[in-house]
């Protein structure tokens, strides 16, 4: 906060409890001539005929809760911050008791991860007491969008079978939730036209092993060798360097119907998994990893 803001919201702190202070000894003062405080005069309003008003002040317990609280107020701004830029006398803040608490909780959380940091990723893949610990990380960062299970859903890739889409090794895994993926898939609606995407669908299609139609199909692999062969291979068997899905295995990502294969290539598809290794460190990525691994049985 600059000096100009902190001086501002200092000024005005305290001239709200200087005036409230003002006024409630305002308001406990006689208001006519020879009227005694605590007494009560008539105002002079009356409503049907004999319902007058008095002007009666607060009585004193509740006027001395107001002068408590007041003096609260002004003990609580001095100890802690709250006037500007005064950390108070007490120095703290959410910040430095946020940063203590984490310190604590990473401090036992080391002790925990301890006797698992000279174990490789297959190694923490079978042992129970990692994959227990790996389970509650699981379930905190990675649920949310793979399942409970690692069922995935649509657009989320199943992690329970062994078809990787950036690779299924150890290494591969660590890279993946340590710094994240991107993948994009070009729209191809405009390039190939109408006739032109029918013919690509049933080609893939064919490749997974439904029915097709063969002369859609025919022409559709020309499509394929132009335009899609460079990410998914000649064999539409994909490639884990730039996360392009196998396209003859009956998995899907998104759906492996004709409607939902044409709405992929018409549209494209877009795809991001967030970066986790600043948020947990090597050693819980790790943890993760031999818990995919394992999920996936691609630990032996």
């Amino acid at each position: 906060m600059s000096s100009g803001w902190s001086i501002f919201v200092v000024v005005l702190t305290i001239a709200n409890i200087l005036g409230c202070f003002w006024l409630l000894r305002w308001t406990a003062k006689p208001k006519h001539a020879g009227e005694k405080i605590g007494g009560g005069s008539d105002t002079g309003h009356t409503w049907d005929g004999d319902l007058r008003e008095y002007n009666n002040p607060l009585p004193k317990w509740w006027l001395w809760l107001f002068y408590i609280t007041i003096v609260f107020a002004l003990i609580y701004l001095a100890v802690f911050p709250g006037l500007g830029n005064f950390a108070g006398l007490k120095g703290w803040s959410q910040a430095s008791q946020y940063e203590q608490e984490r310190a604590a909780v990473e401090a036992r959380a080391a002790q925990l991860l301890a006797p698992f940091a000279t174990m490789t990723v297959p190694e923490l893949a079978s042992n129970a007491q990692a994959m227990a610990t790996a389970n509650n990380l699981f379930q905190n960062n990675c649920a949310q969008c793979h399942g409970s299970d690692g069922g995935g859903a649509r657009g989320f890739p199943n992690l329970t079978n062994a078809d990787w889409q950036w690779g299924g090794d150890p290494d591969s895994i660590v890279q993946t939730i340590a710094n994240g993926r991107l993948a994009a898939m070009t729209p191809w609606g405009e390039v190939l036209g109408e006739q032109g995407v029918d013919e690509v669908v049933a080609y893939v299609l064919q490749l997974s092993g439904q029915p097709a139609d063969a002369a859609q199909a025919a022409a559709g692999a020309t499509h394929f060798q132009t335009y899609c062969l460079a990410c998914h291979g000649a064999d539409g068997k994909g490639m884990t360097a730039v996360g392009a899905p196998n396209l003859t295995d009956g998995v899907w990502l998104y759906g492996g119907d004709a409607d939902t294969i044409r709405e992929t290539v018409v549209k494209g598809r877009m795809g991001q998994m967030p970066a986790f290794a600043d948020k947990l460190g090597e050693q819980r990525v790790r943890l993760l990893a031999a818990y995919v691994l394992r999920m996936s049985g691609s630990e032996q």
